[in-house]
């Protein structure tokens, strides 16, 4: 065990965050799957812990290995992995496994697993992106040769996603926003892509307000007229956000404790989309604060990590990754609680889920790589300094030898 730890390069307090969320996560999903295992199980309620233990054991190999891995190596990765994703993302939405009416999921062959190719997707825009912007810092001011070539990949893979998961497709953008920012990219073009984005958005949620129709566009229709209008909330489609609203109210200050929750019975998506809300009712306010608390850390010492890097692709990589699980984090807790409209967005690390814990895994993994990269620089010139001084004492000493 002790050589095990020992191998365990990059961010330690990252490490002990994410085995801290595992453990949140293994415990939530087991009690919150129980009405899930009497109806499709019957009663089996260690199938879906098993199943979330191979999930998250998995994730953490992955974890491990890509932690191994130099970061500038994604670099390169990136351009297959987004060649890749593209055609994936379309496929999906004309082959696509729906869920609520929205086209997310490929469906392997043989192992018969579901894949959300749009986790595929935001890790492999993110990693791209971050080369681009490091790779045209000379151009990055000119409109044609800076601008365009960064923001062209970002807004075919927002749009890909966006029929189907529109809080995906937001959060995204955003992050990618961010990074170009950081990484010099003109002001004005952002903000002007911003205005752009805005009016654009604001004509469209006035049109789809206007009209009633029937698919996804109903569902976002209804969603944001129940969330600005309490007075046409439709008891049967506010169900599940009173539910959760019940699990937070009852949770108090200490909790019911774990195992205990009465809600987990009557709130669909117990195990993943409102996850959250079972763990503050299970564990309380403090509970639900100190979770927040520990994405709050995993996003300081992501940027810890970005500043403390020596290369630009490796800082505005860091950046990335850590701002986008976060993002994902905030909004997921902020529906919990009726402050967002309801979107299909897991918690990240904690929800059940196959793809979307692998994914995560991976990229925080790939901050523990640049973390491991920031260790060996920092390492490496310790020596050389200590070098420099050894041999300046030598030198002094034999001077004063020769005198």
């Amino acid at each position: 065990m002790r050589k095990f730890l020992q191998n365990l390069k990059g961010d330690k307090v990252i490490w002990a965050v994410v085995l801290i969320l595992s453990l949140f996560s293994i415990l939530a999903v087991y009690s919150s799957t129980g009405t899930l295992a009497y109806r499709n199980k019957s009663g089996n309620t260690e199938y879906y812990l098993i199943k979330h233990l191979c999930i998250m054991a998995l994730g953490l190999v992955l974890m491990y290995f890509a932690h191994l891995v130099r970061y500038q190596l994604y670099s390169r990765i990136s351009q297959i992995a987004v060649f890749l994703a593209i055609p994936l993302l379309f496929l999906t939405l004309v082959t696509g496994s729906s869920l609520n009416e929205a086209s997310r999921w490929l469906t392997l062959p043989v192992i018969n697993i579901n894949f959300q190719t749009s986790d595929l997707a935001k890790l492999a825009i993110i990693i791209y992106l971050a080369r681009l912007v490091s790779k045209k810092q000379d151009q990055i001011k000119d409109f044609k040769t800076g601008f365009l070539p960064i923001m062209l990949p970002v807004v075919i893979i927002c749009l890909l996603i966006l029929p189907a998961n529109f809080s995906t497709a937001a959060i995204l953008f955003a992050t990618c926003l961010i990074l170009m920012f950081v990484g010099r990219v003109s002001s004005k073009y952002i903000i002007y892509l911003i205005g752009v984005m805005i009016v654009t958005g604001g004509l469209f949620i006035f049109v789809l307000m206007q009209t009633h129709t029937k698919g996804r566009l109903g569902t976002w229709h209804n969603r944001i007229e129940t969330f600005f209008d309490k007075s046409k909330q439709n008891p049967d489609e506010m169900y599940q956000i009173n539910q959760s609203k019940i699990a937070v109210a009852t949770g108090g200050f200490l909790g019911k404790f774990p195992g205990n929750s009465t809600q987990r019975n009557m709130l669909p998506q117990a195990y993943s989309d409102f996850i959250y809300a079972i763990i503050i009712e299970e564990y309380g306010f403090l509970g639900g604060v100190f979770m927040l608390l520990l994405y709050l850390i995993l996003l300081y010492r992501g940027i810890r990590i970005a500043t403390r890097c020596e290369t630009t692709f490796g800082a505005l990589l860091g950046l990335g990754v850590s701002f986008i699980l976060v993002f994902q984090a905030m909004i997921n807790m902020a529906i919990v609680v009726g402050l967002f409209p309801v979107t299909g967005q897991p918690l990240p690390l904690v929800s059940m889920g196959g793809t979307s814990i692998w994914f995560t895994s991976i990229g925080i993994g790939i901050m523990l790589s640049i973390s491991r990269a920031n260790d060996e620089t920092e390492k490496q010139k310790l020596a050389e300094a200590q070098n420099t001084e050894e041999e300046t004492k030598q030198n002094v000493e034999n001077a004063t030898a020769e005198i």
